[in-house]
């Protein structure tokens, strides 16, 4: 246990589950948790265990007992699966259990389906997130969640810091906060605010949760340095134009759905090495 980045995250976004139900008085159905939990676990298991007798049935590239080998499902498969459960859980809301199934379910699912070079480029959240929009009229994100303690900011912040310094990607969620930020100051500037309006938007829950979980999926970002940079800068700028210029709720969320699919090219002109959990090869889940 804690050998793995993602323990760290899945202790932190436990805690912050706990924590909004047990403070915030959050109107969450246990069953509906323990629905998305378990779907994205089966969900995993499913496709796991699809692909490792793909080759065999359909493609004939390699012996049986090769596929057989590799029908299991280990604890390292359970810690990405959990992980997009609590980022379900966390952030998305809705009045029926099958609506967190079916976003439970496509989101583990983007990650086998859509793929380029043994890559998932859609962060599995964000997708079952905007899946469960797009396919259901039950389906919805509360921002103002959190309220506007300031401790929560803290909190944030410092276990987000602690991931990020883990996995080594906070120089995104710094390009992405700062470039948000700083359009969001521009604009309140602008249109003569007060900076009351500006902080209670900057220190809302799901964005903080949104750029120090959720972009920064080293995973499905881009593999460069400075292609995260620009991805970060894009989606920002996305963010803020659908925002203010469309109207768009939770613009954050189709921001980065949008702009996924450009880490192909990104990692395409700018060549990195892939990020490795610990103990997994290049092409884990």
């Amino acid at each position: 246990m804690f050998q793995d980045a993602r323990d760290y995250q899945i202790l932190f976004l436990s805690s912050f589950l706990i924590l909004g139900i047990s403070t915030r008085d959050w109107t969450i159905h246990p069953e509906f948790l323990l629905v998305t939990v378990l779907t994205c676990s089966i969900a995993q298991w499913f496709f796991t265990s699809f692909l490792a007798f793909w080759p065999v049935w359909w493609r004939r590239e390699y012996p049986v007992n090769f596929a057989l080998s590799r029908f299991n499902f280990s604890f390292s498969s359970l810690r990405s699966a959990l992980i997009t459960s609590l980022g379900l859980c966390l952030l998305l809301r809705a009045n029926e259990a099958s609506t967190m199934a079916i976003a439970a379910f496509l989101a583990i699912a983007s990650k086998f389906l859509f793929r380029w070079s043994h890559k998932h480029f859609f962060n599995p959240a964000n997708f079952g997130i905007i899946a469960a929009l797009l396919l259901t009229q039950d389906a919805w994100v509360s921002p103002g969640q959190w309220g506007t303690d300031g401790w929560y900011l803290l909190l944030f912040l410092g276990a987000g810091g602690m991931v990020l310094n883990k996995v080594g990607r906070w120089d995104t969620s710094a390009a992405f906060l700062g470039a948000y930020g700083g359009l969001e100051a521009l604009r309140n500037l602008w249109l003569g605010q007060a900076w009351d309006v500006y902080w209670h938007h900057l220190t809302s829950g799901s964005l903080l949760l949104f750029a120090l979980f959720m972009l920064t999926d080293p995973r499905s970002i881009p593999n460069a340095t400075l292609s995260r940079l620009l991805w970060a800068l894009a989606i920002a700028s996305v963010a803020f134009f659908l925002e203010h210029a469309l109207y768009l709720n939770n613009a954050i969320f189709w921001a980065l759905f949008a702009l996924s699919p450009v880490t192909i090219l990104l990692d395409r002109v700018w060549s990195a090495s892939r990020f490795d959990w610990a103990g997994f090869s290049v092409n884990s889940l």
